[in-house]
């Protein structure tokens, strides 16, 4: 086996699918014996556009939703202004989200074995084995309590948690006028009271995403949630009124704040909260480790065949490091403006900060930091999906990408740059967007753009 990938979340659904899709064997394990939870997720616009380079549909089931917030402050972030085709953020569930990624994943040759939970990891020069299964490389999609990690001995450095929230998937069989009645912005659908804070979001098929906290004592952070549980808070913030009628499925989460130092460690990477983990304001979990795997996942695809150029692996930890860190930060950020007990000091800031997210630059900053749309390395940036004219027909950049390979895309009339021996897919088009009309494009698998003339860097 080429490659073995603990956790069958989104993040390692979607390297594995990268693998396969490459013509590497790739086996995925994960203890649970299907999805996860129907909690629901937001996918960011970066996330969405990452699928729609795989063919996938991000597409959600409402109509009309929330765009994305920063700490919950009264504005709406415009994504628009980033030439995006998938300018909000998606409501998905969880386990929605994880059906389509293995479809996808199985369809192009992934095994999946699910029931299988990892015990023991022994890693040497040549490979790793896991429980049995050898493998020349692994990934560790295994989540914030990675297994693959502890037995690794790896510290996981960072700040502890100081509260753990519930988020549940419910349906209720009463609702006073507290209760939003509809899908609105986040600082629409939040609430504190008696104790309690909260956000209560209708979406749009009978169903709301609660999620709550109190500043009473917190139960632990895998104690069960229990329906008394969640009929007391809604009771605190909403009234007696309002009345629980199913709980679809919860979980819990804490505000800790870590990151490996490095994400490869010899013939073992880590990715997704295996990698980090950070409070989930702004919905940002899911999406970093989906874009960890886009990231990852061509690089190792190289790499197991032999025609990765020397570093190409151990750019993927200098890539998505910095980006993930710079997430950390800025949830660390939040924080001061989400905490119940805010002050005057913290409500005159937030004044200021909601003055500068209304102005246009102002908002197109937030806009980038929450959507991803924003992220770029160093000598690659995002380009955005062009409408393209082939000799076929008309296209999208999307489209040529589906196949996972590199793209040589000619806008002009250029000659191949030096060295080019089919490393990438070759197509002469034209476009009327004028920032790109006549250029040379050399886009990776994972939609960045580089220099024609780094084609050796990162195609070998």
């Amino acid at each position: 086996m080429d490659v073995l990938i603990a956790g069958a979340g989104p993040t390692g659904l979607t390297t594995a699918a990268e693998l396969a899709l490459a013509g590497v064997s790739v086996t995925v394990v994960d203890r649970r014996d299907g999805p996860g939870l129907p909690r629901p997720v937001g996918l960011q616009p970066r996330t969405a556009e990452l699928l729609d380079l795989r063919g996938l549909d991000p597409a959600d089931r409402t109509l009309d939703g929330p765009s994305g917030h920063f700490a919950g402050l009264p504005v709406a972030l415009d994504h628009s202004v980033w030439r995006t085709r998938h300018p909000r953020v998606r409501n998905r569930s969880q386990d929605d989200v994880e059906e389509m990624l293995a479809e996808h994943a199985v369809k192009h040759g992934t095994v999946l074995r699910r029931g299988f939970e990892v015990t023991t990891v022994e890693a040497d020069d040549d490979g790793v084995t896991v429980d049995g299964l050898r493998a020349r490389w692994l990934v560790a999609c295994d989540g914030a309590h990675s297994t693959v990690r502890k037995r690794l001995g790896l510290p996981f450095p960072g700040r502890t948690e100081t509260y753990v929230a519930t988020l549940a998937h419910i349906t209720l069989a009463a609702a006073s006028a507290l209760v939003p009645p509809r899908m609105a912005h986040f600082s629409e659908v939040t609430r504190q009271a008696n104790g309690h804070w909260a956000m209560l979001t209708p979406l749009g098929d009978g169903t709301h995403r609660f999620v709550f906290g109190t500043t009473a004592t917190q139960p632990g952070r895998d104690a069960p949630v229990t329906d008394a549980e969640v009929t007391a808070a809604l009771t605190a913030l909403y009234g007696a009124e309002t009345r629980l009628g199913e709980l679809h499925g919860a979980s819990r989460f804490n505000d800790a704040t870590r990151q490996l130092e490095r994400y490869r460690h010899g013939r073992v990477l880590f990715a997704g909260d295996a990698a980090h983990i950070h409070p989930p304001l702004g919905g940002q979990g899911l999406n970093l480790g989906v874009q960890d795997a886009m990231n990852l996942g061509w690089k190792l695809a190289a790499t197991v065949r032999g025609t990765a150029p020397a570093g190409l692996l151990d750019s993927y930890h200098d890539e998505r490091h910095p980006a993930a860190a710079r997430v950390l930060r800025h949830t660390a950020a939040q924080r001061v403006f989400t905490t119940p007990d805010r002050g005057e000091n913290v409500e005159a800031l937030r004044e200021i900060v909601v003055d500068l997210m209304r102005t246009p630059d102002g908002n197109r900053y937030f806009s980038g930091l929450m959507s991803g749309l924003a992220v770029g390395y160093p000598g690659a940036h995002r380009v955005p999906d062009l409408d393209l004219t082939t000799a076929a027909g008309p296209t999208r950049l999307s489209t040529l990408l589906h196949g996972g390979r590199g793209l040589l895309l000619d806008l002009g009339d250029h000659p191949e740059p030096a060295g080019f021996t089919g490393q990438a897919d070759v197509v002469h088009a034209t476009t009327a967007d004028s920032e790109y009309r006549g250029r040379q494009l050399l886009v990776r698998p994972d939609g960045y753009a580089v220099e024609p003339a780094e084609l050796g860097r990162w195609f070998g």
